[in-house]
């Protein structure tokens, strides 16, 4: 097997794992380090937005949080408050209870002894009807003077009058007593009413306490979910700045190796042998990287490789420059091992292989190229710049 078939059997496999991995076919356009590092930028500044705005929804959760905190403080005191109210009530209602039952006994005890009263004066009355004529002649035989007689007459009007007396007091006390009675069932049913009001207000606050409770709950699962997404963000953020800080280094890197490339020693393309496969692998590159260019971009693209090539600051083969470690996209990406498997390469692109190694350029010894970027000096062919 020649070198030619060596290489398309090695495409071959390479191709197998690629398409395993579901890769696109199709030319594939390489991004350079500008390219990259312009995206990255735009990336991270996209990210610290996020970041910015995800923190100040953080900063607007936590201080409504607060706020239902503070809310649920004072609702808690309220609760308390009335707590310490319907504590004082039922100690008020129990007083109150007691005096009414204590007026119950009063007034039970009034009407006994009232009843009492009544009975003995209706006896009294009864039995002086009865004994009136007796009497009365006991008073006339017995007596030693007419005054003696009116003596024992006003004792009996003295009596009359007591009887008189102690049942209108009775009766006073009684009614005193069911006033105070009726005074006390009144205040028990204002007790009660504004009971019922106060375990009312304690039953909306408690609603109010939980709502809040529940509400402070949601807040505080949002703001573990946005203090999540910023720590993500965070994360992501330093990740970019370290990958920005890396491809700034990269470009700085290509930029110096630019012109060191501009100062070294160039071979001429008359001492350059290629080997077997490089026009088959150049082609190929020149598809992957400008297969949409006009064909002035496609041989600068393959002029690109034979100036590395030609420089001493570069791999002196056309297989050791295409494929050096992360300088062509499509290497790194599988698009070119698809190409080269299916040799995508047109007759134009084939056309820029050939004069490229018969040492034709068209963009001078630059070994480098992009799409334009602003500040970016080279020579601009098609959608590259070169430089």
């Amino acid at each position: 097997m020649g070198k030619n078939g060596h290489l398309r059997a090695v495409v071959a496999i390479l191709v197998m794992c690629m398409a395993i991995s579901g890769l696109p076919h199709g030319p594939a356009y390489a991004k350079t380090t500008k390219e990259k590092l312009e995206d990255l930028q735009n990336q991270h500044t996209d990210t610290s937005n996020k970041l910015k705005e995800t923190n100040d929804n953080l900063n607007k959760l936590n201080n409504e949080k607060g706020s239902l905190q503070a809310e649920l403080d004072n609702l808690n005191d309220q609760l308390t408050l009335i707590s310490d109210q319907l504590a004082q009530l039922e100690e008020m209602i129990r007083d109150k209870e007691d005096e009414i039952e204590q007026a119950r006994k009063d007034l039970e005890e009034a009407e006994r002894l009232r009843d009492s009263q009544y009975e003995s004066m209706k006896k009294r009355i009864q039995f002086m009807y009865e004994r009136r004529k007796t009497l009365l002649s006991d008073v006339l035989f017995d007596t030693e003077g007419f005054s003696d007689v009116l003596n024992r007459k006003e004792y009996i009007v003295q009596i009359e009058q007591y009887d008189k007396e102690m049942m209108d007091e009775y009766s006073e006390t009684c009614k005193r007593v069911e006033d105070n009675k009726a005074m006390l069932e009144a205040d028990m049913n204002m007790l009660d009413t504004y009971q019922k009001e106060i375990k009312e207000k304690q039953e909306n606050v408690s609603v109010y306490v939980d709502n809040t409770v529940k509400a402070i709950s949601m807040y505080s699962g949002q703001i573990k979910e946005a203090e999540r997404t910023a720590d993500a963000y965070a994360k992501q953020s330093a990740a970019e700045e370290a990958d920005i800080a890396a491809l700034k280094r990269k470009l700085a890197e290509e930029i110096a190796m630019s012109k060191l490339a501009s100062q070294s020693e160039w071979r001429t393309i008359g001492d350059v042998t290629f080997e077997e496969g490089d026009r088959y692998l150049l082609a190929n590159l020149i598809y992957c990287e400008a297969g949409n260019q006009p064909y002035e971009g496609q041989l600068a693209v393959g002029a690109v490789v034979i100036n590395r090539l030609l420089s001493s600051v570069y791999p002196n083969t056309v297989v050791g420059v295409i494929y050096q470690r992360k300088q062509f996209s499509p290497v790194l990406d599988g698009h070119l091992a698809i190409a080269l498997a299916q040799d995508k390469a047109t007759e134009n692109c084939y056309k820029a292989a050939d004069e490229a190694m018969s040492g034709k350029t068209n963009v001078g010894g630059c070994v480098y190229f992009r799409t334009p970027i602003e500040g970016l000096t080279g020579i601009q062919i098609g959608g590259h710049i070169f430089y």
